[in-house]
């Protein structure tokens, strides 16, 4: 078994490693972590973390300019059922279409759109940078076990996550309006919010995934 976290050019990789390394620790597991740009290694994990930071197409064209990695991600996540997390960017590439900047595809994994934070509209300052307390709506989801509402998580994003099917929603944040945090869809899950950043939050919720099986 080993976890690792695709390198596709985005997102602080060594921050998200050391996290995993002591969720790993903590959670007396003992799967290796690894930072790896190569499908056969992706193909071959236990489960797969896609990180993200920038623009959704920025992030999107990275992923395609590895020969193979979206087919061994397809493959291995969809197909093969390993346990997925995307992070920040890396959550919103699972939805059918980004619109910032313009309309990009996504993976098309969890059928949705990447829009605007309503914070935009509500006069509230974009992107949305900080701590901010968790709503949870499916606290028996395996992936909040042990995270209550209002615990705080780190965000630094200025669109978000708008499924078709509401039921993906596993929690939320008010800003400016009702925001995804965290969703879940089958052995997918993903978090707005940065759980590297976030403290006991976030290595609580690593440690969760790190133990689930979908």
């Amino acid at each position: 078994m080993s976890v690792v976290i695709v390198d596709y050019g985005s997102g602080n990789l060594r921050s998200a490693a050391k996290a995993f390394e002591r969720a790993v620790s903590e959670s007396g597991l003992g799967f290796p972590v690894i930072i790896s740009s190569d499908p056969k290694v992706v193909a071959a994990a236990g489960h797969i973390v896609l990180p993200g930071v920038g623009a959704f197409a920025d992030c999107r064209c990275g992923l395609d300019a590895l020969p193979g990695m979206v087919e061994a991600l397809v493959r291995t996540v969809i197909e093969n059922g390993r346990p997925f997390l995307g992070i920040c960017v890396g959550m919103q590439l699972m939805a059918r279409l980004g619109r910032e900047h313009g309309e990009h595809n996504g993976l098309g994994w969890i059928d949705g759109e990447v829009v605007l934070m309503p914070a935009a509209s509500a006069g509230l300052k974009v992107p949305h940078m900080g701590w901010n307390d968790l709503q949870i709506k499916v606290p028996a989801h395996p992936l909040l076990t042990g995270i209550p509402a209002g615990q705080h998580a780190y965000f630094v994003h200025s669109y978000s996550f708008r499924p078709a099917d509401p039921g993906v929603i596993l929690a939320t944040v008010d800003y400016g309006g009702e925001v995804v945090a965290v969703i879940g869809q089958d052995n997918l899950v993903g978090t707005q919010f940065h759980p590297e950043k976030s403290q006991a939050t976030g290595l609580r919720l690593l440690g969760n995934f790190l133990r689930w099986r979908p």
